[in-house]
């Protein structure tokens, strides 16, 4: 009888761990789903940065601009270029449509060390119209030249990259915004030697990386919503 007991005895306390684990891992599944939903639907306060905004690419698909304006995007940069010779293919809608939605449109191109800089500026100033009502042009910083099929030293890189900021520069006639990823930063540490507005990217919480204060930040790179089928990369202007 004794043995009988134990064994029950034994069960029960298998019942109950098995079920401690369960509401444990219902918990957790829970909590992971509330910071998913959270993380994919933050926006910055508004109060703290009024003004607010998109970027917009191929990838987005199809946007409904008039929908983008109401949830408060009140202005959409626009990938427009990439390297020597890539262009945006829905950049000229994209374009077109976030003017006609009474939108401030600037254009965005993806800066590729690996590339001459006269190529790329020559891309984006065939790609972008002249215009002093966009704003000012704004230059990712993301690839590094460590892959490139010729070597490119640090200091070849800093070259060619003034060498296209100025050509642009002359195209906008304004300064550019250096969009400077964590990556290129860490590697280059470009943001104290270009004396440029910044726009850094972080997840929800503000970014620090570049060591000075930045202008624009990309504070949710996927905003779920039903305006973009990936997601919205969701940005802020310093006030």
């Amino acid at each position: 009888m004794a043995v009988r007991g134990g064994r029950k005895r034994a069960r029960m306390r298998g019942v109950t761990k098995l079920r401690i684990m369960g509401v444990l891992l219902l918990a957790a599944m829970i909590a992971g789903a509330w910071g998913w939903w959270h993380v994919h639907h933050w926006l910055p306060d508004r109060a703290v940065f009024p003004v607010q905004g998109v970027e917009i690419g191929v990838d987005d698909g199809a946007v409904n601009w008039k929908s983008l304006k109401a949830i408060g995007a009140d202005f959409a940069y626009i990938d427009a270029s990439a390297s020597a010779f890539a262009r945006d293919p829905r950049f000229v809608a994209n374009f077109d449509a976030a003017r006609a939605a009474g939108m401030q449109v600037g254009a965005v191109h993806r800066y590729d060390p690996c590339q001459p800089a006269e190529k790329q500026a020559a891309n984006f100033v065939t790609t972008v119209p002249r215009d002093p009502a966009l704003l000012p042009p704004v230059v990712e910083l993301g690839m590094l030249a460590d892959n490139c099929p010729v070597r490119v030293s640090d200091a070849r890189v800093e070259s060619e990259l003034m060498t296209f900021l100025n050509q642009v520069e002359t195209h906008a006639g304004k300064a550019v915004i250096l969009k400077v990823m964590p990556g290129f930063e860490a590697r280059y540490a470009i943001a104290a030697k270009l004396d440029r507005n910044l726009w850094l990217v972080r997840n929800r919480f503000m970014p620090d990386y570049a060591g000075r204060p930045w202008t624009l930040w990309t504070a949710n790179t996927s905003l779920a919503n039903e305006i973009a089928r990936k997601g919205l990369r969701w940005v802020v202007v310093q006030p």
